[in-house]
């Protein structure tokens, strides 16, 4: 916004009795001392709250706006934000958060929704038919832009001022949950006090870790760890992945407490490192070492060995205390045996349910010799509260994963995909990614090894190389096409062979896709999904659930996202009601009284009761124009302006 359009606005605002001429002039002589947007000047100097400026501003465009809460929890779909190049968006400061196929629409959160020239730009860059746009706050667009496309975790970390707030509405949230708030507070925040001076010399929260010149990306490191040790795990078929994993569980439970970025940083460090040194026949999960002699001994030896290791990195102590204490038990009896309750570290109590969990999900030689599903994994979790596992924890845990496990069955995304390729260097970014999007990866390295996997008949999609051994890529797909289980399997080849020729012996073959290398793997996961989403082998069923588990705007994003059809009925102590689907569109609505898109807008206040999504129900008749998204945005308007 340039200074005459800064002048005008805060005229106007003085005009409609928004801001004082005090607050104007004070705004004004800001933006010439600090050259910061007008917006952003009005905050700082507390002249009106960001709801109330962003309300005025979508008013006078004519839009909705987005706060900086809401586009920080966004969980934005990479087709949107690949539709608009990175140097656009950061040229013009939009940032693309949604895309309807069906109508061709792209939203885009901008500070200056009135640019036309940014929206023809964006427009014609990425192929849509129409461009639009929504109001935001200069900064945290520029933090949308940085977390989307840069992959800066920290972005939004400036402009969270009101960390204490949002950490009181999660306590409501464990209430509502049956969670004792006071309980939790103090198992969770009590034993807190200085942490947030985690960084002992290696400043996380400012996005660097190390000393001096020798200072790395937090980004980075992070990455560098979950390749590293990924690679390390990769001779561990039944391990592989693991710690990746263990790690994002750590990020989602820190999140969902609400601990400092610094503290969530030092997790994700934790649950990278917390096996480093300890690969014997024995996993040693807090669980194994408190039931099993043997894991004990060992654990015995080796629990100091991930710190040790990397004693010349200086780790933060609450990271190597973590991990030297993840087999402390709750009640007292654990390792190294000095600690009980909330004496042992918040970070190791998270530790040991996370790692526990995921290795009763995820390895097949865990103590039960099978893999459980999340729920049963829970329940051995909840067994074992008050003894081993902090009780508070793992009743939290409980209701992360549920909602979890409900978005993957809302939308039957845990497909098990094969990659064939000799190179394992050439596929674990590819894999690691995969393993992220809640794919269950199983790689070949020859076409033995894909044909003795395929022969079990589980594999939902295959990414192949075309030079294999002992028959190419095509051999081996033409060898899957004879099988009756082969006739429609999704096939994708991934190679470095570039001639044309190959391609169309590729395609003539039955291949669904042929892309040559290097790929991004954000793009080829998205290109799974959509084959997925087009196959036969994609199917649902009725998933039913709690609106405390995952509440109903989650639930319309995630069926819309994923193209569903069916109808969710919702189920209150005293009301019922039900959303009709239809491609992901919400067709009708029926709550109460009403119909169409009010009784949308009255059911997204719900926060309690249940629901169930029937995949069979087909929807009569078209009541409601507007799109999901469209919905949601209005009927969160109407919640923020208490209508």
């Amino acid at each position: 916004m340039n200074p005459a359009a800064s002048l005008r606005l805060v005229e106007r605002m003085v005009a409609d009795g928004l801001i004082t001429r005090e607050q104007q002039e004070a705004s004004i002589s800001f933006v010439q001392r600090t050259g910061e947007r007008v917006e952003e000047c009005l905050l700082e100097l507390r002249a009106l709250d960001e709801v109330s400026l962003l309300k005025y501003l979508a008013g006078l465009h004519r839009t909705r706006f987005v706060s900086t809460e809401k586009l920080s929890k966004a969980e934005v779909d990479r087709f949107a934000v690949e539709k608009v190049p990175k140097r656009l968006a950061e040229q013009h400061q939009l940032f693309p958060v949604l895309y309807d196929a069906q109508s061709g629409t792209l939203s885009v959160v901008t500070a200056d929704p009135d640019n036309a020239e940014a929206l023809h730009e964006a427009q014609i860059a990425s192929g849509v038919k129409l461009v639009r746009a929504f109001v935001g706050r200069p900064r945290a667009v520029k933090a949308a832009i940085a977390k989307a496309y840069g992959g800066d975790i920290h972005a939004f970390a400036v402009l969270d001022r009101q960390a204490q707030a949002q950490f009181s509405s999660m306590l409501d949230v464990y209430e509502r949950n049956l969670i004792n708030p006071e309980t939790l507070a103090a198992a969770l925040s009590a034993e807190r006090p200085g942490r947030e001076r985690i960084l002992s010399g290696h400043d996380l929260t400012g996005g660097t870790f190390g000393v001096g010149a020798e200072s790395v990306a937090t980004t980075s490191y992070l990455e560098t760890l979950n390749v590293l040790i990924s690679l390390l795990e990769s001779t561990r078929a039944d391990m592989r992945g693991h710690s990746a994993y263990v790690a994002r569980l750590m990020r989602k439970i820190t999140e969902r407490i609400g601990l400092p970025e610094a503290e969530r940083v030092g997790a994700v460090i934790v649950g990278y490192l917390h096996d480093l040194g300890k690969f014997t026949e024995y996993h040693l999960t807090a669980f194994n070492v408190a039931q099993y002699d043997q894991h004990r001994a060992v654990a015995a030896k080796l629990f100091r060995a991930p710190s040790s290791l990397m004693e010349a990195v200086r780790l933060p102590r609450e990271v190597t205390t973590a991990v030297e204490t993840m087999y402390e038990r709750y009640d007292g009896d654990g390792l190294p045996g000095s600690l009980h309750g909330k004496e042992i570290p918040l970070l190791a109590r998270l530790l040991a349910v996370a790692d526990t969990y995921a290795d009763l999900t995820q390895n097949p030689k865990n103590p039960f010799r099978q893999l459980l599903d999340p729920a049963a994994a829970c329940d051995v979790l909840a067994r074992y509260r008050g003894t081993v596992f902090d009780p508070n924890i793992v009743d939290l845990f409980r209701l992360i994963i549920t909602g979890d496990d409900l978005r993957a069955r809302l939308l039957a995304t845990r497909h098990v995909a094969m990659i064939v390729d000799p190179d394992p260097e050439e596929t674990t970014v590819l894999e690691l990614r995969m393993l992220e999007q809640g794919f269950d990866v199983r790689p070949a390295r020859n076409t033995d090894q894909a044909m003795e996997l395929l022969e079990r008949g589980d594999i939902q999609i295959v990414i192949a190389e075309m030079d294999l051994l002992p028959m190419d890529g095509v051999s081996l797909l033409g060898w899957a096409r004879r099988r009756q289980w082969g006739v429609k399997l999704p096939w994708v080849f991934l190679t470095a062979r570039t001639a044309g020729s190959d391609a169309q012996k590729a395609f003539e073959a039955g291949a669904n896709d042929y892309l040559t290398k290097p790929v991004s793997p954000d793009l080829l996961v998205a290109k799974i999904k959509t084959i997925l989403e087009r196959s036969a082998t994609a199917s649902a069923g009725g998933v039913s659930g709690a609106l405390a588990e995952m509440g109903l705007p989650e639930l319309v994003q995630v069926l819309w996202q994923g193209r569903k059809t069916g109808s969710l009925k919702l189920r209150t102590a005293n009301e019922a009601g039900e959303l009709h689907f239809v491609g992901g569109n919400i067709f009708n609505a029926l709550y109460g009284g009403m119909r169409g898109a009010e009784a949308v807008y009255a059911m997204l206040r719900l926060n309690e009761g249940s629901f169930i999504f029937d995949p069979s129900f087909e929807a009569p008749q078209r009541m409601i124009g507007e799109s999901p998204e469209a919905l949601l945005l209005e009927g969160m308007r109407r919640m923020d302006e208490g209508v």
